[in-house]
């Protein structure tokens, strides 16, 4: 997602028919979501939206696990996604991220993320949310996202 947009083109994003990613949609716009990801989206059976990747070695930190910087990216990439129906028509930046790492993860697994809005009032919206792989907890996330107004 590209903070500050309010591209419709960007909040519909483009699905994907075939191989692992069929029946999810990638979403760009971003130039540092699209490199560090690619990044999906895609609500589940009861609604609600969730985001994933597959990890990769150019995910990985010195160690050969997930690096801090990877998992707060895609958490921030997250935050739109769960609350692009309350952000439609308007422009938004991250004002505030807080998160807890709690494990790692390497190069293969699956990862993915799950969350919600919690408030949306007429600025800001509050979220919250978790990045896991195979139902293991990663990261543990809230944020709150600035409507803004474009200058003219």
């Amino acid at each position: 997602m590209a903070d500050g947009d309010d591209s419709s083109a960007i909040w519909s994003g483009k699905p994907i028919t075939e191989g692992e990613w069929a029946g999810w949609s990638a979403y760009s716009g971003d130039p540092f979501e699209d490199l560090a990801g690619p990044f999906y989206a895609r609500k589940d059976e009861t609604g609600q939206v969730v985001c994933a990747f597959r990890a990769e070695r150019r995910h990985m930190n010195g160690g050969g696990f997930m690096h801090g910087g990877c998992l707060l990216t895609f958490a921030d990439y997250s935050i739109f996604m769960f609350g692009r129906d309350v952000l439609a028509g308007s422009g938004s930046v991250t004002a505030s991220m807080n998160a807890e790492f709690i494990d790692g993860s390497t190069v293969g697994e699956l990862i993915e993320a799950r969350g919600e809005v919690v408030r949306a009032g007429g600025s800001m919206v509050f979220l919250r949310g978790m990045v896991t792989t195979g139902g293991r907890p990663l990261l543990n996330f809230s944020a709150i996202i600035k409507k803004i107004r474009r200058k003219t």
